[in-house]
């Protein structure tokens, strides 16, 4: 980054910006999604207030895709023999920096963006991205902003003429628009956000096929709720099973929810069930257990992708020598598992006394706990909200294990369903869900040790 004087675009003045020139995915693994973002060599005008890009010239590198990209802003009028000298010592930088083996033939011939807008696309088409998914996208959003300009009663009417956007893409981007303003504190954009996807769902027929989705899971999670209240033993839990087994969603919200329970005393009770059993019914239980082991094994085994993909941004966060900065950064990707290996990490960085390691960890942890959002107001519900991962929750249920009563789980799901229910709580709705999924799994466990 080089601090520099540029004239404003719109005025003229000069102002002093910080210019980035080249960005090396190889030097700074950021590089690329800063450039996609736009957020780089951003200036401010004193004199007439101008906000935007400082036109720059502009290297784009990345060895992995053996991709070497320039772009000069034509605003700045210059002469192309004039532009090649001023790209060419950042062109060489590059591979002054690269060792012998890896200076190949693409350095000879770099690809020249006529426009930023060209720049972004070639970069997004080496991962796979066309100009046609760009504009699908862009499409989406539109209509997004279209609809949150309409009138509620209109907005049916809008949908409908446009149905074939409406898919699982606009819906995830809807998702991390309302989740965005409710981090941001927007409470009235997320209310209209939240207003709008209950418009898509009820007046297309995906958005039909999603609450019928959504409504299956939840009488799934209300049965299994009901018989961990009752004493959920292994005998019961299959009796669900197989009651959910020709329904493909609720059977599929079960096994994932009680995976623990799918235990070999499990499958050991099924399998005698099944020789017990004689002709179709025989055949439908052999199916089932043959069905569930498979299941099973795939969320294993996505269980053990995610693993190792946590282990990876685990070891990139540890090795950036700002830790905090770069958590914040990979918040997106932080997620139950990425929180259970750092707890394990930590532990194992104490028993080997090495302070080194175990400042970095804690400082992920720290940077995490920092933007962990607070939640209700009873004791241990709150504590249980500020809890640092799923093991500190492990820790505080089994320390409070005779209050986790039938009547504390009761009151816990009715304040989830109040606070889903309030809008601008979005955010607390969701942490009091994960706390009250970790009660219930926990309670389940305690009833399935106590019945064995």
């Amino acid at each position: 980054m080089v601090k520099t004087t540029v004239s404003c675009p719109q005025c003229n003045q000069p102002v002093a910006v910080e210019l980035t020139r080249l960005f090396d995915v190889a030097e700074d693994p950021q590089a690329k999604q800063i450039l996609l973002s736009g957020a780089y060599n951003l200036m401010a005008c004193p004199s007439c207030g101008f906000r935007g890009q400082a036109p720059s010239p502009i290297v784009y590198h990345d060895p992995d895709k053996e991709l070497l990209l320039t772009f000069f802003p034509p605003e700045l009028h210059i002469p192309v023999n004039q532009q090649e000298q001023m790209i060419g010592p950042l062109i060489t930088k590059v591979m002054e920096s690269l060792p012998m083996e890896k200076r190949k033939a693409y350095f000879l011939n770099p690809e020249t963006m006529l426009t930023r807008q060209r720049l972004v696309e070639r970069i997004l088409e080496e991962d796979g991205v066309t100009p046609e998914m760009l504009k699908a996208q862009q499409d989406r959003l539109n209509l997004l902003q279209r609809l949150a300009s309409t009138s509620a009663e209109a907005r049916p009417e809008v949908i409908r003429q446009e149905t074939e956007l409406v898919d699982e893409e606009l819906i995830m981007i809807l998702q991390r628009l309302i989740q965005s303003a409710a981090a941001a504190g927007e409470e009235e954009s997320a209310r209209v956000l939240v207003e709008l996807q209950q418009d898509l769902l009820e007046n297309t027929e995906f958005g039909q096929e999603i609450l019928r989705q959504a409504q299956e899971q939840q009488a799934a999670i209300a049965a299994l709720e009901q018989a961990s209240k009752a004493g959920l033993t292994h005998e019961v839990l299959l009796d669900l099973i197989i009651d959910a087994a020709e329904n493909e969603i609720r059977l599929v919200t079960l096994v994932s929810m009680a995976r623990g329970g799918l235990d070999y005393s499990f499958f050991q009770l099924l399998t005698d069930r099944a020789q017990r059993a004689s002709g179709e019914e025989q055949a439908k239980l052999t199916a089932l257990r043959d069905k569930l082991l498979e299941m099973t094994h795939e969320i294993d085994q996505a269980i053990k992708e995610q693993e190792d993909l946590a282990g990876q941004l685990l070891d990139e966060i540890l090795a950036e020598q700002n830790i905090e900065e770069a958590t914040l950064q990979a918040l997106p990707g932080i997620n139950e598992i990425f929180l259970e290996l750092l707890r394990v990490r930590i532990q194992a960085a104490r028993k080997a006394d090495d302070q080194n390691l175990l400042t970095k960890l804690q400082q992920v942890a720290g940077a995490i706990q920092k933007v962990s959002a607070p939640g209700a107001n009873i004791q241990l519900i709150e504590t249980l909200i500020q809890a640092e991962d799923d093991a500190a929750i492990q820790s505080i249920l089994d320390e409070n294990a005779d209050e986790l009563t039938d009547d504390f789980l009761q009151f816990l799901y009715s304040l989830v369903s109040q606070t889903q229910a309030q809008q601008g709580q979005e955010s607390t709705a969701e942490k009091l869900q994960h706390v009250y999924r970790q009660v219930l799994r926990y309670t389940m466990k305690r009833n399935l040790e106590k019945q064995d």
